[in-house]
């Protein structure tokens, strides 16, 4: 037996609460009693009275108090068995954590921006199983596999471009990293949804896009910013902006390659979009998602404990139909004495 509501239980604080206001409701009444007549006048006028009654009476009602909160608690107990199955893919979300992302072509800045989408692309998910890859200079798998989507938001969270100290833009390494998070076992259902701001600084990207492809993954690249390229900025600890220079003291700029994108995107089957300004792609790459073939993730049976709150409730309200019907009168036997002679 367990309770779903505990936290109902601090109402049981009024049972104790309503038996002394009961008590002091007895004790004034009597007092006030004693000033309106004598004590011997007063046992003349409430000779129809059963204080016995009015002390059950009150009983009653505080078991009803305790009763309606232990009904408030939600008891639940005893279980079925359901057989629970889902089908759904495989997807790695694999995040570019690079100091571009703090560019602000897109608002707030493109960091912030692509986690409140990728939060969004996670609460559409039906089934799926989903791991998050994060990469700059090199890559690495910031959460598993997994169908509990809170923790996957958890490790969402935390991306920024503090989390890995190496610079530049390893999509190559975002590849391989996110093959190796797969389920080795089964070489169908995979999706890799690719999101970056630049341009792949290793050389190796179309590579890995075709062993990614002989794995049975389709990879959707998403395109974030302005192929055109904008500066990435710097913040210091109050807040003010400057931007990356070179050693010749020139602005640094992120340069989108768009035509690496679609290549890395059409040797796995799957599509390239461009994130702009007034529009993120994730809910067209979901909707492709949704039409690519599914597997049974899980086919379990799993105990179910079934709410009880109606017994105790049923007993409060007996209790309390018992306490309304009760007088708090005596019962007197009649006098049959002389009336037939």
């Amino acid at each position: 037996m367990r309770f779903a509501s505990p936290g109902m239980f601090w109402l049981f604080w009024l049972v104790p609460l309503l038996a002394g206001f009961f008590a002091y409701a007895f004790r004034k009444k009597s007092k006030t009693l004693a000033r309106f007549a004598q004590v011997e006048m007063l046992k003349r006028m409430t000779v129809g009275i059963s204080r016995g009654r009015q002390f059950f009476k009150a009983f009653l009602l505080l078991l009803v108090a305790f009763f309606s909160v232990l009904a408030l608690a939600r008891p639940q107990f005893g279980t079925k068995m359901e057989l629970m199955r889902r089908k759904g893919l495989d997807v790695v979300v694999a995040v570019d954590v690079s100091l571009s992302m703090y560019a602000e072509d897109i608002k707030p800045n493109r960091m912030a921006r692509s986690k409140q989408e990728i939060g969004k692309f996670v609460d559409r998910m039906a089934g799926d199983r989903v791991a998050l890859v994060a990469f700059a200079g090199e890559a690495f798998l910031q959460c598993p596999l997994t169908m509990d989507y809170g923790a996957f938001k958890i490790f969402l969270d935390v991306l920024g471009p503090d989390l890995i100290p190496t610079p530049g833009t390893d999509i190559a390494s975002a590849i391989e990293t996110s093959l190796k998070a797969f389920d080795p076992k089964d070489r169908k259902y995979r999706v890799l949804v690719l999101m970056t701001d630049g341009e792949d600084h290793s050389g190796r990207a179309e590579k890995m896009a075709e062993e990614a492809a002989k794995a049975g993954v389709a990879i959707y690249t998403v395109g974030i910013g302005l192929p055109s390229g904008v500066p990435i900025p710097l913040k210091d600890e109050q807040g003010n902006v400057s931007y990356k220079k070179d050693s010749r003291g020139n602005v640094v700029t992120s340069r989108l390659d768009e035509v690496l994108l679609q290549k890395i995107a059409l040797a796995t089957n799957g599509k390239y979009y461009h994130a702009e300004p007034g529009r993120f792609e994730l809910e067209d790459v979901l909707k492709e998602i949704g039409k690519m073939e599914k597997r049974e993730l899980e086919s379990e049976r799993m105990s179910q404990y079934e709410d009880r709150f109606q017994i105790p409730l049923g007993i409060a309200l007996f209790l309390l139909i018992a306490e309304m019907l009760i007088s708090d009168r005596k019962k007197r036997r009649k006098e049959w004495e002389g009336r037939f002679t």
